[in-house]
């Protein structure tokens, strides 16, 4: 089997699988559909917003699918009707068996962890979250439970103690093409060996990565600085991590930190949350240590510099909790 003859159907929405799908197209090989999510109202006007795979897909002509129900009897067939020898999935929804069970050369997928480490929907944000010095991507075979099919392949990557998951994301995309490719390649060439994810020397490390919702945002200034700043990074540039501003004269309101550096890790400070405006810096106890805030996004504003917010901010006796 060559690569124009190995017959591809591609599942993903956002940009981490855009650069794969660009990846493999750019590298010959027979992409004969793609399935995207259907195209969803956002903003105050109710626009209608298409993914970042279907832009792609339309831009390059390929056979374009977007189901609401994936279980849908009429889109399976459809499915089957491309008489595809493999899928490929990416940042993509749970697939039903039906689904992923259908090509003969099975179903992989792409995942922005080291599995079985994170297993779920936000790894690259869990990780950062949680201060690890290393993350990554793998390639594994679909099965029934979520992320814990058989493994093809993984690549590492360091992550740096002040990196954010926006930089972390754009690395581990272009890391994934890269293991896509490589993984199309050893299946095209037969000489695959999946090894079950309980066979791993790191097995015992399992754990999840829960889909964020806004309280998971929340910033618990009861935390030491350190966890306090990988709250902080792991959630910037998106979706942010928020806390509440309490100052003298005004009612409370929300405001997103997006950039934080540890300015003390083993200082007394004060009560967590108290802020200090000294030398035009803004920093914040925390249960040990201090950081400072370096860029905010203030409700409703634009994303700015601490330094610039600090001089249109009244803060006269003012704490975050």
């Amino acid at each position: 089997m060559t690569k124009e003859n190995l017959r591809i159907v591609f599942l993903g929405t956002p940009d981490f699988a855009v650069e794969s799908l660009r990846r493999i197209i750019g590298e010959g090989y027979n992409v004969v559909g793609v399935v995207t999510m259907p195209d969803k109202q956002a903003g105050r006007g109710h626009k209608m917003i298409q993914s970042p795979v279907k832009q792609f897909a339309v831009e390059h002509g390929l056979f374009l699918m977007q189901p609401p129900n994936l279980k849908d009897p009429a889109f399976i067939e459809q499915l089957q009707s491309l008489h595809a020898d493999l899928f490929v999935v990416i940042a993509f929804r749970m697939l039903p068996e039906a689904v992923w069970s259908m090509p003969p050369l099975g179903t992989f997928n792409l995942h922005g962890s080291l599995l079985p480490r994170y297993r779920g929907a936000a790894p690259i944000n869990r990780a950062i979250m949680n201060g690890d010095s290393e993350t990554g991507v793998t390639t594994f075979f679909l099965k029934h439970e979520i992320d814990t099919g058989d493994i093809i392949d993984r690549r590492a990557i360091s992550v740096g103690p002040d990196e954010n998951a926006g930089s972390v994301h754009d690395r581990l995309m272009e890391l994934g093409a890269e293991l896509t490719l490589d993984t199309l390649a050893h299946i095209l060439q037969g000489d695959l060996r999946p090894m079950p994810q309980d066979q791993l020397p790191d097995a015992s490390e399992t754990s999840n990565a829960p889909k964020i919702f806004k309280e998971d945002c929340r910033i618990d200034w009861n935390r030491p600085a350190r966890s306090v700043h990988n709250h902080i990074r792991g959630l910037s540039p998106y979706p942010g991590a928020w806390t509440t501003i309490e100052c003298e004269g005004n009612p409370p309101s929300e405001i997103k930190i997006l950039a934080s550096a540890v300015a003390s890790e083993t200082s007394a400070c004060g009560t967590p949350g108290q802020i200090s405006t000294t030398g035009g810096r803004l920093t914040v106890c925390c249960a040990s240590g201090q950081i400072e805030v370096l860029e905010v996004q203030p409700a409703g504003k634009r994303r700015m510099a601490a330094a610039d917010w600090l001089r249109g901010a009244r803060l006269q006796n003012a704490s975050l909790n």
